[in-house]
């Protein structure tokens, strides 16, 4: 029997993972880091640094976020869907209007009630 999940992305989604495998793996040979060291430092295997590197959708994203940490760039995930325009903006079209009491009419004179 085969364990091998596959993950269907729609090719712009797995472009993005891909480009950030790329990014991943230029800011590890930037440090002049080997592969043998990230996986000692992150505590992942070289087969699962690889597959990181390359953009695969089956990472675990732990693992990705161990990476990162490794490469120091976890302030990174501090920007991840921190300006939500859209749902905002949902939220807001959601937001019950708040209804007011209807205006008393005051008249000129002894109304003590």
């Amino acid at each position: 029997m085969d364990n091998k999940r596959t993950t269907t992305m729609y090719p712009s989604s797995a472009k993005e993972l891909g480009e950030l495998g790329q990014r991943l793996k230029d800011a590890r040979l930037r440090r002049r880091f080997s592969m043998e060291t990230v996986c000692a430092r992150a505590d992942i295997s070289r087969p699962t640094l690889y597959k990181v590197e390359s953009g695969e959708p089956s990472v675990a994203i732990g693992i990705y976020v161990q990476v990162l940490r490794v490469l120091g760039l976890t302030g990174d995930l501090a920007l991840v869907a921190k300006e939500d325009a859209l749902g905002r903006r949902l939220q807001d079209e959601s937001l019950p209007l708040r209804k007011r009491a209807p205006k008393r009419n005051v008249t000129n004179g002894n109304n003590n009630g």
